[in-house]
């Protein structure tokens, strides 16, 4: 399964992204489980999970929820969907709504559906401004994408969370899926999230993995403690990760530390599975020398 470069014109990836900021700011937000006579408890944000942030505000937490979901879908929701959806009163779900809108970051299309607003742009190009990686990881990136002709990414730590920062396609005819800029969920079934969590101090480790769920992703998905612990002593071990159609079927990656001291950044690769068996030796030999040289 293949996919072309994820756009940042996709507006479903615009406002992931944008939300992305906030997360990444103010810890991952949770709702509030205190159950009101109007509304049912409120939809997490992202996998509950123990030490996570509540929110002071719930009606920010739940205007988040409600761009979190609007994003998801595939055409916008309408007001009672989200209700559904969020465990929202009806009264609570129209004025949030009507508060979205009344600010840009929704809008209300002829079907009635809830969809994105331009306001969200704003947001999005502000998120990749603040995101701008060290200097010294695009050149390396785009290094490794022409000399092997796939995918390139690199990754590292941003606000406790494993966060892609450059992602530069390969020249090859047929490409694996490129993950966007920004993108920091599923660490655990990525290259790029397992070398990281393989370095990290055993404390960081352990409190990333308490707040992160192993979430299936493929039938190689690694989802039992035990059994990613295991990974990461190998790739401790080896001095690199691999991901084996863990993350999407038919791809495979892999990823190596930067530079020479403890792994703060790492660099990665995606490909096809099938040419990432044939070439893995030249791909990793490849990426091992651009990535000593920083």
């Amino acid at each position: 399964m293949y996919h072309n470069m994820i756009l940042f014109s996709n507006w479903r990836t615009v406002a992931k992204l944008a939300i992305a900021a906030v997360q990444l700011e103010t810890g991952t937000m949770r709702a509030n489980k205190t159950s009101t006579r109007n509304a049912a408890p409120q939809r997490p944000l992202t996998p509950e999970a123990p030490g996570a942030m509540q929110p002071r505000v719930q009606s920010v937490a739940r205007a988040m929820s409600i761009l979190v979901v609007v994003a998801e879908s595939a055409h916008g929701m309408r007001a009672m969907e989200i209700a559904a959806k969020l465990g929202l009163g009806r009264q609570a779900t129209y004025h949030l709504l009507h508060t979205l809108v009344g600010c840009g970051m929704l809008a209300r299309n002829q079907e009635g559906r809830y969809v994105l607003g331009l306001q969200m742009a704003i947001l999005a190009d502000a998120f990749v401004r603040h995101l701008a990686p060290p200097e010294h990881l695009a050149p390396l990136v785009r290094r490794i994408a022409i000399e092997t002709g796939e995918t390139a990414y690199a990754v590292g730590w941003r606000a406790g969370e494993i966060v892609n920062l450059v992602a530069v396609p390969g020249s090859n005819a047929i490409q694996a899926m490129t993950v966007p800029q920004g993108y920091h969920h599923h660490a655990h079934a990525r290259a790029t999230g397992k070398l990281l969590l393989a370095l990290a101090a055993p404390e960081v480790r352990d409190r990333y993995l308490a707040t992160h769920r192993l979430e299936r992703r493929t039938r190689r998905t690694l989802v039992t403690l035990g059994a990613l612990e295991r990974e990461l002593a190998c790739v401790r071990e080896n001095g690199y990760a691999t991901d084996r159609e863990e993350f999407a079927p038919g791809v495979c990656c892999l990823a190596v530390p930067i530079g020479r001291a403890a792994a703060t950044f790492v660099a990665g690769l995606s490909a096809p599975a099938a040419r990432f068996e044939a070439k893995f030796d030249e791909y990793l030999r490849v990426m091992r020398r651009a990535a000593q040289t920083v």
